[in-house]
């Protein structure tokens, strides 16, 4: 059977290249607070996770998706069995609609609001990698290693204040949301799992 996330990975690349060329494919898929709180256009809590801003924007995600992905897929199989598959793709899919539900709320009467890209999505795998892995090295720009657990701490606070701060353009509130579900999820599914994370944090030679 096909992995989930080599899938996730050719649909998104194929509409975001799409979407390079035709503006319109954006137009109708990107997050929209305004449309989808008062339109009702609620399918834009997903869709906008497909089209992406630029071809950085969309291979950072991918390469982050690829590394991480299939690594958190085979451990949901590990840990669920044959619903393993199942609970991968609504981690996926679940992330998308937390990590968007504050820019949401938020930012419900701006129709002005935008935003796309699957990046609380791929926050939501790569925090997920750290549960089931966190003294694993994540590479910081592919030369700097860094134990998973700290690079999460890290980057979560990195992305709570700038999204405090409102320095750019970035997504930071979906960064932030979607790694905090990302790392939940295991645990929702299965709470023994907690216990399981803090041997391996606190004796990392034992394996899960």
């Amino acid at each position: 059977m096909a992995s989930i996330t080599i899938m996730l990975i050719l649909i998104i690349s194929l509409t975001s290249v799409m979407a390079f060329s035709n503006r319109e494919i954006v137009r109708q898929f990107q997050f929209n607070a305004f449309q989808i709180w008062h339109k009702r256009q609620y399918y834009r809590m997903v869709t906008h996770a497909l089209v992406h801003a630029n071809w950085e924007h969309l291979l950072v995600n991918m390469i982050v998706l690829w590394s991480f992905g299939l690594a958190v897929e085979h451990s949901f199989q590990l840990y669920f069995g044959g619903n393993g598959r199942w609970y991968y793709l609504a981690l996926f899919v679940g992330s998308l609609l937390f990590s968007s539900s504050w820019s949401l709320l938020k930012q419900r009467n701006n129709v002005y609001y935008n935003a796309v890209g699957a990046s609380g999505a791929v926050s939501a795998v790569l925090y997920a990698a750290i549960f089931f892995n966190p003294w694993q090295n994540i590479y910081f720009f592919g030369i700097l290693p860094i134990p998973g657990i700290i690079f999460g701490i890290l980057y979560l606070y990195y992305s709570f204040y700038l999204s405090r701060k409102k320095l750019d353009n970035i997504g930071h509130d979906a960064h932030f949301l979607g790694a905090v579900i990302g790392f939940c999820t295991p645990m929702i599914i299965r709470p023994s799992l907690f216990w399981e994370f803090l041997n391996m944090l606190f004796a990392p030679n034992l394996q899960m």
